[in-house]
């Protein structure tokens, strides 16, 4: 997070601003000021604004000289930046600074982000390589350090190795305000000796610990909160939202590009009238195109007051409350004296029209379009070239051989629905011919493939997936959460060998083919994460990806967020590893063949 003035620094200033005895830099005038601590409107307040902290709401006219600022909000809302409680910069596919400049304008101005996908590719590197970037940004980042890399030790390769060592020196850092989800939660209730180290160092730090407890409930969900772990992003239903609440957790109601969760959780609250103190809103993963087309924590705090919330309440959720559950509330999430002066003049509450954004006193959002310059970044070239396959890939290596020419095998398929971070584990009958198991076209199961890519140990699995709709052709990609090895899913060997050495030539991305050709690519060279090319451009070849998925047979709306979980080993009911099948119920490695 960038260095801000410090409160200690400037507190006689800001008296002195509040008595009139200085002049304010910035004095938004006239507005409806909304007070989150009270929840009301304030009608026709002043907001003055002295070195980017508030020194006064009320009158501010013996705040105003010659240098001050004035902005006209006369008949508009004032209202607190957005906080982001939880978000993984990587899956808008470019860097933080190009992150900022599209989420700045939608009233983002405070995130903490999870980089556990950088995180399982470099380590403690990678996240300081997004902390350097983000130090001189308008937009504040806070780091909730990933816990789980691997997510699922044993069980996948991943590029980096955390523990309870590296822990305690990510918690050093000033950057760093929590411990990142704790996907393992077999492992939390386990009572697992590197789990409980892990969360045992945040703790003592005095730092907060994030949750992932995907699907829990009962004693089960009690113990994991137990361990000291005081959030959660992963509930999907007005069950486990209450539970959670009732448990004594912040939840963070999901609005994504793939999950759209809100709708369902925020039952929770609207069918019960519960206070919705510990309720807060989170985007977690949003394409570019997302955030281009519907907003960022707009959006998600739009969908709430859809979905019954009232919008003062709303705007709580997106403000107050995850200031509070991250200790922060005495610098942000509210417009008070001494707070941090993000602050958003909106034209119409119910709709969040937002006119204008500040952050830090300094405007620099205007009618949904960034007027601040922010400064470039350059990435070392050691994190862009993370693609490390020991050899080219040959259509051979995607044969999964069996010897029972002619006959119809039991063989386990990983089952993805669409818009859901779950999986099924379904059992098909496939046919073997040619030397080895076949996909499916006419039921759209395909091969699915993941390589190793970190230059470790080149290990590889091979096994079947069904639900997208491809009726032909292959895709590869570098990210596949959460140790981002090497994806690829597709009929014909040939095409899958293809897309695979494509991927690792342009070093990460999302690579297209269909018979012996590559129709798209969208290149991520950064960690294979992510674009150092304009979130609109990155939009762009997305969009004309899914535009060719589609005359492949794939319609559904945001399908690469699903794809791209198919590896991930911590949420049921089965997904494909480098290592093999696993099946993330029973956390066992399975035979691909039933029979």
């Amino acid at each position: 997070m960038k260095t801000r003035t410090k409160l200690h620094s400037v507190t006689k200033n800001l008296v002195r601003t509040a008595l009139g005895l200085e002049k304010a830099d910035l004095v938004i005038k006239g507005g409806n000021v909304v007070n989150v601590h009270t929840r009301e409107i304030l009608e026709g307040v002043d907001v003055a604004v002295r070195f980017g902290r508030v020194a006064l709401v009320g009158d501010a006219d013996p705040c105003i000289g010659a240098d001050t600022f004035v902005y006209d909000a006369s008949d508009k809302y004032v209202v607190p930046g957005l906080l982001d409680p939880h978000v993984h910069i990587e899956s808008s596919m470019v860097g933080v600074t190009e992150f900022a400049r599209i989420v700045l304008p939608h009233g983002t101005t405070t995130v903490f982000i999870d980089p556990h996908e950088i995180g399982n590719v470099f380590g403690l590197e990678g996240v300081k390589l997004l902390i350097d970037e983000s130090k001189s940004l308008p937009l504040k980042v806070f780091i909730t350090y990933p816990s789980c890399v691997p997510a699922a030790p044993g069980f996948e390769t991943a590029g980096a190795v955390v523990g309870p060592e590296e822990i305690a020196e990510a918690m050093r850092l000033e950057e760093v305000i929590a411990l990142g989800e704790m996907m393992n939660f077999p492992g939390v209730l386990a009572a697992d000796e590197n789990v409980h180290s892990e969360i045992a160092e945040t703790l003592k730090a005095g730092k907060l610990v994030e949750g992932h407890d995907s699907g829990l409930l009962g004693r089960e969900l009690t113990a994991y909160a137990a361990a000291g772990i005081t959030s959660t992003h992963e509930s999907v239903t007005k069950r486990q939202t209450l539970e959670r609440l009732r448990n004594g957790m912040y939840v963070y109601l999901r609005e994504g590009s793939a999950w759209l969760d809100i709708k369902d959780t925020i039952r929770a609250y609207t069918e019960t009238g519960i206070d919705p103190r510990h309720i807060c809103l989170c985007t977690d993963d949003k394409e570019p195109a997302s955030i281009l087309r519907d907003g960022h924590m707009d959006h998600s705090l739009r969908r709430a007051i859809e979905e019954g919330v009232d919008p003062l309440t709303a705007i709580q959720m997106a403000t107050i409350n995850p200031a509070e559950r991250y200790r922060l509330s005495y610098e942000l999430g509210s417009i008070a004296p001494a707070r941090i002066a993000d602050i958003l003049v909106v034209s119409d509450l119910t709709k969040f029209r937002i006119d204008a954004v500040f952050a830090d006193g300094e405007l620099v959002a205007e009618n949904g379009r960034l007027v601040k310059q922010l400064p470039s970044f350059s990435y070392p070239e050691k994190f862009m070239k993370s693609v490390k396959l020991p050899r080219p890939l040959s259509p051979e290596d995607f044969v999964v051989r069996n010897d029972r020419e002619g006959e119809e095998l039991r063989v386990r398929v990983i089952q993805a629905l669409e818009g859901s971070v779950m999986t099924k584990h379904q059992i098909e009958r496939l046919e073997v011919s040619k030397g080895g198991v076949q996909p499916d076209p006419d039921r759209s199961i395909l091969k699915l493939a993941v390589v190793e890519r970190h230059g470790k140990t080149g290990g590889m699995s091979v096994g079947f997936t069904k639900g997208f709709g491809f009726t032909k052709g292959a895709v590869s990609s570098t990210v596949a959460h959460d140790s981002h090895n090497l994806m690829v899913l597709g009929y014909d060997e040939r095409d899958m060998a293809l897309a695979a050495n494509e991927n690792a030539r342009i070093n990460g991305g999302i690579v297209t083919v269909a018979e012996g050709k590559v129709l798209e690519r969208v290149e991520l060279p950064l960690a294979g994460l992510m674009s150092t090319e304009s979130a609109e451009k990155v939009a762009e070849k997305l969009s004309k990806t899914y535009e060719t998925w589609r005359k492949l047979g794939c319609e559904w709306v945001s399908p690469f967020m699903t794809m791209s979980l198919l590896s991930l080993s911590v949420i049921p009911e089965l997904r494909l590893t480098d290592k093999g099948l696993l099946d993330t119920v029973t956390f066992q490695f399975v035979d691909l063949v039933v029979d």
